[in-house]
C-alpha cells in the first residue's frame, strides 16, 4: 500500500515527522494513554517513541532470525516480527517478549516441511522486495538447513492449556 504525504500548500500545521505517514484512529485502555502521556504529552509522538524504543530504528535492534540459549549447549530460534511467517497458516508464532517469537509446528510435522514451506515463500516474487521479510525467511533457511543437515536439530514438545 503506498502510503502518501499530505502536503497543503502553504497553511496548516507542519508535519511531525520527514517521513510517509497516514492517520490512524485507535481506542486504548486509559492506563496505557497515561503511560504514554509521561512519555511525552504528545501522543503520536510517545507512541512512535516506545515503538522505536522496543523495535529499534526500522527495526534494527534485533536480529531477524537468532538462537537464545535454553540450557547449555541447547538454543531456541527466536525470530522477529514477520508478515511472511503469519502467512504459514499451520505455523504458529509464540510471542516471547516485544516483538520476539518462537516457532510452535504442529505435533507431527517434519522439519523438511518447514524448510519447503519457507523456500517458496523466499522464491515468492511479491516478497522479492521487502528487505526485511526476505531477510527473516533467508536467516531462517539457512539456519535450519545447517542445522538439520549436521544432525543437530531436534524438535520438542512443550505444554499448552486451554485457558479459554
Amino acid at each position: 500500500m503506498a502510503t502518501k504525504i499530505n502536503k497543503k500548500g502553504g497553511g496548516g500545521r507542519p508535519p511531525k515527522f520527514q517521513e510517509p505517514r497516514r492517520a490512524v484512529t485507535m481506542t486504548l485502555p486509559v492506563r496505557i494513554l497515561d503511560q504514554l502521556a509521561g512519555i511525552d504529552p504528545d501522543r503520536t509522538r510517545a507512541v512512535v517513541k516506545v515503538t522505536a524504543a522496543v523495535m529499534g530504528t526500522d527495526m534494527k535492534r534485533f536480529k531477524p532470525v537468532e538462537l537464545v540459549e535454553m540450557a547449555p549447549g541447547e538454543s531456541l530460534i527466536v525470530v522477529g516480527p514477520s508478515k511472511a511467517l503469519k502467512q504459514i497458516s499451520w505455523l504458529k508464532l509464540i510471542e516471547i517478549a516485544p516483538a520476539r517469537f518462537l516457532l510452535m509446528l504442529p505435533i507431527g510435522t517434519p522439519i523438511e516441511g518447514l524448510e519447503v514451506v519457507l523456500r517458496d515463500l523466499f522464491n515468492n516474487p511479491k516478497l522479492q522486495n521487502d528487505e526485511h521479510e526476505t531477510a527473516v525467511l533467508k536467516e531462517l533457511l539457512n539456519l535450519i538447513g545447517h542445522q538439520r543437515r549436521n544432525l543437530k536439530m531436534s524438535k520438542a514438545e512443550i505444554l499448552i492449556i486451554d485457558s479459554r
